[in-house]
């Protein structure tokens, strides 16, 4: 889920800082850094005027605002010092030491879509519904869309996923999802109103950015590509259950998992927060709070993962996204009592679930899953993933999948000591595995695929390489 931007754990992971905003430079500043000047003509083919040349023509439809700016550079090696991302977006989401790859001139639209909430900040606009562009001088034909993990804003996957999609010559675009921050539950007007926003967000952005690039370019993507990790991935499974018409496939990278009658985070989440203190006091009770968490799907070998989440996760996502399926369960009191006791009353320790109104599970059914993909999935997800536990997420929705006869549309590939926050290798880097490079490799795999170039191999477990270096699980993770 990945709820709310986190600083780089060190050993022992830190609590989260607030986050700072950029102010180095503004948008106007940095476009008149590179704009040809009023009347000058237009330079040859990759000279700075060539690149600003179609900037003023490019309208996003349906957007309420929108900005271009013609840059040197779209990947985070320029786009951090000229303002044009965010690091806290990002901040806690990738290994400390991945590569930022350069070399990638082009046009980048900041922009919003009609809303009426104004959860997001950034740029000064208090207005929900951001979005960000990016075409590339050298464009290979491809557009690859995202919404953001948890409830960060549209430059969340800057690092992990744009740097790299954009240096292979994609053009590039993410949204905020419509709603941001610790409080995204306060918009819409039913339970459940604020994450189903997010699709319909995604699926607004992605018809706007192809006939951007269409324009921009003057020919349609051959290939439009969804992916995204946590909440970045449900929207992918999302995307091609409803819209398949808009994508040739998708990379989802451990999409959160939401079913009628489950199991989802309100499933498994308030059990993490009923036993873990027990465990973590040691004494006679620890060994059977041990086995509680172990029931409710947090794999044996994870136990060195659980006072990290405990801290900074497992109590705030529990606690937001029950309240914004589930606001009558703790009456007036808005999100829960944080780090309660079992037996408080309305306790998020004890929530069940399955006990709650049907109005709660129809609440959940508006946004769920079916399984019934219409494009090729490539679904990846850590074996120590302890927000998203594996056996109640990936391995149900492959199920889903091929129960709704689309099995061979998906490949799931179970990565061997990855875990669901790619920072947290640094911290344990004996441990950990990064998920970043697997995350390319699934994605290259559906570029093959979607092309004919060869079907992936089938779905397994990805094994850690005996041995390996933390240099090397930063840049290889061979899916066969």
């Amino acid at each position: 889920m990945l709820t709310h931007r986190q600083p780089r754990p060190t050993s022992p992971p830190g609590r989260p800082v607030r986050r700072t905003l950029l102010g180095a430079l503004s948008l106007a500043a940095v476009c008149a850094l590179h704009v040809t000047p009023a009347g000058a003509a237009p330079g040859g083919p990759g000279t700075p005027e060539a690149h600003c040349a179609d900037r003023a023509r490019l309208v996003v439809p349906g957007a309420a605002h929108a900005h271009a700016d013609c840059l040197e550079e779209l990947t985070t090696a320029g786009t951090v010092a000229s303002g044009h991302t965010d690091p806290a977006d990002y901040a806690g989401l990738t290994p400390e030491n991945l590569p930022t790859p350069s070399g990638v001139p082009g046009i980048q639209i900041d922009g919003y879509f009609p809303d009426g909430s104004t959860t997001n900040t950034n740029h000064g606009w208090h207005h929900d519904s951001q979005f960000v562009i990016r075409l590339p001088d050298h464009w290979n034909g491809g557009l690859v869309v995202a919404g953001t993990p948890g409830n960060r804003e549209q430059y969340a996957n800057d690092r992990a996923i744009a740097d790299w999609v954009l240096a292979r010559g994609y053009a590039y675009a993410a949204t905020d999802k419509g709603n941001t921050g610790t409080a995204f539950h306060r918009d819409g007007r039913r339970p459940g109103d604020a994450i189903a926003e997010w699709n319909t967000r995604l699926t607004q952005l992605t018809r706007a950015a192809r006939t951007v690039v269409t324009r921009h370019y003057h020919r349609p993507p051959a290939r439009t590509l969804a992916t995204g990790m946590s909440n970045g991935g449900y929207l992918v499974r999302w995307q091609l259950e409803h819209h398949p018409e808009l994508y040739d496939g998708g990379v989802d990278w451990e999409g959160t998992l939401w079913r009628p009658d489950g199991p989802h985070l309100l499933t498994f989440l308030p059990a993490a927060l009923r036993h873990y203190p027990a465990y973590a006091a040691g004494g006679p009770g620890a060994a059977e709070a041990a086995a509680a968490l172990h029931r409710a799907g947090f794999p044996a070998g994870s136990e060195f993962l659980w006072p990290y989440h405990h801290r900074v996760y497992w109590d705030l996502t529990q606690r937001l996204y029950r309240e914004e399926l589930d606001p009558g369960y703790d009456g007036d009191t808005e999100a829960g009592t944080p780090y309660c006791a079992s037996g408080t009353p309305a306790c998020d320790a004890d929530y069940a679930y399955p006990d709650r109104p049907a109005a709660v599970h129809r609440a959940v059914g508006r946004i769920a899953l079916t399984g019934r993909i219409g494009k090729p999935l490539i679904s990846l997800q850590g074996t120590l993933d302890v927000l998203l536990p594996i056996s109640q997420d990936s391995d149900v929705y492959a199920r889903m999948v091929r129960q709704a006869g689309r099995g061979s549309l998906l490949r799931l590939y179970r990565i061997e000591d990855g875990t669901h926050t790619d920072a947290l290798a640094d911290a344990f880097p004996d441990r950990l595995r990064p998920m970043v490079p697997c995350h390319r490799s699934a994605f290259t795999a559906l570029e093959r695929w979607i092309a004919g170039a060869g079907r992936p191999p089938a779905g397994h477990t990805v094994a850690r390489p005996a041995g390996a270096s933390p240099a090397t699980l930063l840049t290889s993770c061979p899916l066969d």
